[in-house]
């Protein structure tokens, strides 16, 4: 009730005051019509505050996105789900939900009534031209009695994310598995070939072949065990994101950064749907990334990635290093110098293959002569050192070159450091 009182309205209190008022003077003029008058006049705001502060207490609210990840540009609905859980009806509701600047105005709706243990769903929809994670809610209610003399703000707690991805693009199939280490879904080794003695069994499961059954390990468990025939091998690789904030023209989503972005979460996306496990690496060193739905994770990682102070690559270069392992490295790249091409390129070696793609930044609002001569000379290094060259300029798709990473490099150099 006193929650109720403080939300009465100007209309509510003007009609108090006049009640009270009515009361008073009919009490020294004796006139009973003026005090039915102020007594009704003096019930009704009250009577309304109870309703509203008792209807504050007995909503419930759920929020429901579809879907929880959504590409740049692209549209994610929420649903509001409200459920009044009283056997009394609620008065005039009106409902506002938080949501980021970069997803558009706050959505406001009217609703007139929900009746006992009623439920109404309101859907809305938002969009984004910025990668990132928003935080949706909390949601606010504003409850009203039809008279309009209270006015009650309930806020809820709950609140829901909404990741905002890189663009992704389909890419064509390009043979790069030539040179990986492992297998993917290729390479098998047979353990059976080793020896009964290198067998790792496993027991019995119904529908194994019975000429698999590996008789020593039954005797030794006390029950069936069988050979595994043979174990998958997955390829592995690693991406390496150039973030450092000088590497990069243009502001924006059409910056040369954000273009950046979305040919890694492109190539990511491909390389993973193609059975590679891959790990992320940008110029401040190794991302974590989780081995189970790999896709969701790398594009998780690259939604809230930003620049970095860095003016080199040598973090990221270490990493690359001691991750060891990898059959395949794949560098996307920003401007960088002859001596930072020449430490990236002697990752690899025989038996890795190493794909370059090049952000030619002179292409970009900002860059300028120098760039490009640059450009030329980075290229030159890396091919050298038989890395594949992807030339990525302003305006063109990741899609349209991305078939140049079929292209082995020329061998002008070689890892010792001599021409070969």
């Amino acid at each position: 009730m006193r929650a109720g009182l403080r939300a009465l309205t100007s209309r509510g209190r003007s009609f108090l005051a006049s009640g009270i008022a009515a009361l008073v003077m009919a009490f020294f003029l004796g006139e009973n019509d003026l005090f039915r008058i102020g007594v009704l006049v003096t019930t009704l705001p009250l009577l309304a505050a109870m309703v509203v502060a008792r209807t504050r207490y007995r909503l419930s609210c759920a929020r429901r996105l579809d879907p929880p990840r959504a590409e740049v540009s692209g549209e994610a609905t929420v649903t509001l789900r409200l459920e009044n859980v009283t056997r009394l009806p609620t008065g005039l509701l009106l409902i506002e939900d938080t949501v980021p600047y970069a997803l558009g105005v706050r959505p406001r709706f009217v609703l007139d009534r929900v009746e006992a243990r009623g439920v109404r769903e309101i859907d809305y929809r938002v969009r984004s031209d910025l990668r990132g994670r928003y935080m949706i809610g909390p949601l606010s209610i504003r409850i009203a009695d039809p008279f309009g003399l209270v006015e009650l703000t309930r806020s809820f707690t709950i609140s829901d994310t909404l990741v905002v991805t890189p663009h992704v693009v389909a890419l064509p199939h390009v043979r790069l598995s030539g040179e990986w280490t492992g297998g993917g879904d290729s390479r098998t080794r047979s353990v059976a070939a080793a020896g009964d003695d290198d067998v790792a069994p496993r027991e019995y499961r119904q529908g194994d072949d019975l000429r698999r059954v590996h008789w020593r390990s039954t005797a030794r468990h006390g029950e069936l065990m069988v050979r595994r025939e043979e174990q998958q091998w997955q390829s592995r690789g690693a991406l390496l994101l150039d973030t450092r904030r000088h590497a990069h023209r243009g502001e924006g989503p059409r910056s040369s950064f954000e273009v950046a972005v979305s040919a890694a979460a492109s190539i990511g996306v491909h390389l993973a749907h193609e059975g590679l496990g891959l790990r992320l690496v940008t110029d401040q060193g190794a991302e974590h990334l989780t081995d189970a739905g790999l896709s969701y994770s790398l594009l998780d990682t690259l939604a809230v990635i930003r620049h970095s102070p860095a003016r080199s690559l040598e973090m990221g270069v270490s990493a690359l290093r001691q991750g060891g392992g990898d059959g395949l490295i794949v560098a996307v790249l920003g401007a960088l110098d002859a001596e930072e091409a020449r430490e990236l390129a002697r990752l690899r070696h025989s038996g890795i293959t190493g794909v370059a793609v090049l952000l030619d930044v002179s292409t970009w609002e900002g860059g300028d002569r120098g760039a490009e001569e640059n450009y030329q000379a980075v290229q030159t290094v890396l091919a050298g050192y038989g890395w594949r060259i992807v030339r990525l300029p302003a305006g063109t798709s990741i899609a349209s070159v991305w078939p140049d990473a079929a292209s082995r490099g020329r061998y002008a150099i070689n890892p010792a450091g001599g021409v070969a």
